[in-house]
């Protein structure tokens, strides 16, 4: 067993855990979580590990729990932000084994979603992705085309900026198609109709956005979802993410009086 795991397997801290998990007031729970899985690299370090796959590996198998610990909850969507534009840019040395650990998880996504009753979606620019990454994310998808109660969906090659830019594209190009001329088109932007194209449209805009790790910030993660949002910005790096850790989160959130912006 991982020694950052031995201390919370102790029955003090698994009682905490209990006591936390009846606390919490249900009915507020958030509807829709989005999370950026940040710290891999920190926590290789930390740890000692011997190269970065360990803590993509950690990071991976982290993920499937949070996802069953989501549903437990009844938490109907999750949102996680696992690949950015920006990291591919990266040194080989530190791209390929994060790009093969995610290639093993999109995998493994199509038959937990089943399990789980779950559609999954990805978002971002797949045609950034090499082409075995690109490949598995659409196998994946097309096995849950089922709709499920649940809703998983990974950013994979994912920007803030780019998808509203995508959004402003694909909403003019739709309004010359159906005859408004370049003159008229400002008069046809509007907050409903761009949101309508974003990659985002038939799942609600996320209650909550966590952020591990220790950063205070989003980076461009669901930029015009968020609007709204409440953010948890937690000290664990991801693989290190624990339930106790989501739970605190999850109370802490449910304590919060949401303005929407009044």
């Amino acid at each position: 067993m991982p020694c950052w795991d031995l201390v919370w397997t102790d029955p003090i801290y698994r009682l905490y855990e209990r006591h936390l998990e009846a606390g919490l007031d249900r009915p507020r729970l958030p509807h829709h979580i989005g999370v950026i899985l940040d710290g891999h690299r920190r926590f290789a370090r930390a740890e000692g590990l011997v190269d970065y796959r360990a803590s993509y590996d950690e990071g991976v198998a982290k993920f499937t729990q949070f996802l069953t610990w989501c549903h437990e909850l009844c938490v109907p969507a999750v949102t996680a932000w696992v690949l950015s534009a920006e990291n591919l840019a990266r040194p080989a040395g530190e791209l390929e084994p994060l790009l093969e650990v995610l290639t093993d998880l999109v995998q493994g996504l199509g038959p937990l979603a089943a399990h789980l009753d779950a559609s999954l979606r990805h978002i971002g620019s797949l045609d950034l992705l090499p082409s075995q990454l690109a490949k598995a994310a659409k196998v994946a998808e097309a096995e849950s085309a089922v709709p499920g109660s649940w809703r998983i969906t990974l950013a994979l090659g994912y920007g803030g900026r780019q998808e509203i830019v995508d959004a402003c594209k694909s909403l003019v190009g739709d309004l010359l198609q159906t005859g408004v001329s370049p003159g008229e088109l400002a008069e046809h932007i509007t907050a409903e109709s761009l949101g309508d194209n974003l990659y985002l449209t038939d799942v609600m805009d996320p209650d909550l956005i966590i952020r591990t790790s220790g950063e205070a910030r989003m980076s461009g993660f669901l930029l015009w979802q968020s609007a709204y949002a409440e953010f948890a910005f937690v000290d664990p790096f991801w693989p290190a993410f624990r339930r106790v850790d989501f739970l605190r989160t999850l109370r802490d959130f449910t304590r919060r009086e949401r303005r929407y912006g009044l």
